[in-house]
């Protein structure tokens, strides 16, 4: 069974940022999949380095929407981004040095995570958006 299913009523109503989330899904799924079928420390280091990298690049592509139409939350929504950018960049140094490992809590808080954001914050700033551009 998948642990990251991307679900419809995950959508936003933008088609950039759910074309992100669905990426972000895939990518937390791949890394599910590696740690489940019992990838060596190398697969499981690249899918958790490709998650990292993409949540980076989709969080920046937020970010300059939120500050295009003004968001008024926006600092609010950085601090969340840079919180769980944090989090991730120090359990891959943890995970790489071999002070930690891929578990199912880890992908647990993932997905509870990304199931949050997108489901209440990001909807919050997509509906705001559509608003603004309307």
């Amino acid at each position: 069974m998948s642990l990251f299913q991307w679900d419809e009523s995950y959508s936003v109503g933008h088609s950039e940022i759910d074309t992100q989330h669905k990426r972000l899904f895939q990518l937390a799924e791949e890394m599910h999949a590696a740690m489940a079928a019992g990838k060596g420390k190398q697969m499981l280091s690249q899918t958790l380095t490709n998650l990292i990298n993409y949540t980076k690049g989709h969080f920046s592509s937020e970010e300059r929407l939120m500050k295009r139409y003004n968001y008024p939350e926006y600092p609010q929504h950085k601090v969340e981004h840079d919180k769980l950018t944090a989090q991730v960049l120090a359990f891959q140094s943890d995970f790489n040095a071999g002070r930690a490992m891929l578990s199912i809590d880890l992908m647990l808080f993932i997905k509870n995570w990304l199931t949050h954001h997108i489901g209440q914050i990001d909807k919050k700033v997509a509906s705001y958006i559509k608003g603004k551009a309307a």
